[in-house]
């Protein structure tokens, strides 16, 4: 399996935050429609891609189903406020550190398609004017959007809603990737290479790219309500905290050795049967390229609101008969590593999912 570089390439340069993903949804539908019987969109804006069953074992026989489910939307902001000098006021979708935000590029998308870019700053004093005053860690409120652009200009272009994303180049950084909402878009990529790899199956394979996840996995709470599934596997990016100034304790995960099994996270617990099933099939696999990091906890001692991937795992699996697993990419600030690994460990986890349920 070779990476697809210009499939991982538009799916992270396409904008989309929660409520406004027509654009990437339309580069996942592309590519996920020779690769399953059906595609639809439902009410919120899911990307559904059903595989039916290949081989099924007769009239009468029960259906069974497993979904996968990774997250379309990015974070991002929405414009609240257009002031007299053209300068834009945000609304954040989803969390952001503001420490990693000054001085970045933006493109904002306008409501006829049109790409302004623009500069990311926090209001205040440059430090050459500060008078024994210390500089303050940004909030997330002061920041504001120079376009470069006359009032008028801006004022004519811009509305109230448009959408704000950063503006990232996806390359190649070492023996990694490098680029923006890499969260979770290469687990998107990693559900279409899966699908694409499957083998014959006798059950129903549904995989999800979801909406909204940033803002409160509403996309995911519609999919638990529609379709019910038998075992749900839900990809998303992890922490890999193997840096200066992590430590060993809470490195949760270590970039490039491999997709991580999630125990839980401070929002849920995945099933500890498929974990254990995810489990042995890697060890039967771990010299046929698919090496995987022990079970992790994304979590503190006192729960705090996080976006790891099992936050997904029980909107998507309501029903009392679904097992839930989590499995992770580690990515480690903008770098991330997507040596395959992940792709490999999904689709022989799908196949060994798919042979044994009756």
């Amino acid at each position: 399996m070779t990476l697809n570089f210009e499939l991982l390439k538009s799916l992270s340069e396409t904008p989309g935050v929660p409520s406004r993903e027509e654009a990437i949804r339309a580069v996942i539908v592309e590519a996920m429609r020779p690769l399953v019987d059906e595609v639809r969109i439902d009410a919120i804006g899911n990307a559904i891609g059903i595989r039916h069953p290949r081989g099924h074992k007769g009239p009468g026989a029960p259906v069974r189903r497993v979904l996968i489910a990774a997250h379309m939307d990015e974070i991002g902001f929405l414009v609240r406020h257009v002031d007299k000098k053209g300068f834009l006021r945000l609304q954040p979708v989803g969390g952001f550190d503001p420490r990693n935000l000054v001085a970045q590029r933006v493109t904002v998308t306008t409501r006829d398609g049109e790409q302004l870019r623009g500069l990311l700053m926090p209001q205040g004093k440059p430090i050459h004017l500060m008078r024994g005053e210390e500089p303050k860690a940004p909030k997330i409120e002061e920041l504001f959007v120079d376009l470069g652009l006359p009032a008028e200009t801006v004022q004519a272009k811009v509305e109230i809603g448009d959408m704000v994303t950063l503006h990232r180049a996806f390359e190649h950084v070492g023996d990694h990737v490098s680029g923006k909402c890499l969260d979770d878009r290469a687990c998107v990529y990693v559900m279409l290479e899966a699908l694409r790899a499957l083998g014959d199956h006798e059950i129903e394979v549904v995989a999800v790219a979801t909406v909204q996840e940033e803002v409160g996995l509403r996309g995911a709470q519609a999919i638990a309500h529609d379709w019910h599934p038998d075992i749900a596997i839900a990809l998303d990016a992890t922490l890999a905290v193997d840096i200066p100034g992590g430590s060993e304790e809470n490195s949760v995960t270590e970039l490039g050795k491999g997709v991580a099994i999630k125990v839980m996270d401070s929002s849920s617990i995945s099933d500890p049967k498929r974990n254990e099933e995810d489990e042995v099939w890697a060890m039967r696999r771990s010299g046929h390229g698919a090496p995987h990091q022990d079970p992790r906890i994304t979590s503190t001692v006192q729960p705090v609101q996080s976006r790891g991937l099992s936050q997904a795992c029980p909107k998507v699996c309501d029903s009392s008969r679904t097992r839930a697993s989590n499995l992770t990419a580690a990515s480690r600030s903008a770098t991330l590593a997507i040596s395959l690994t992940v792709c490999t460990y999904l689709t022989g986890t799908l196949n060994v999912i798919v042979g044994r349920l009756p």
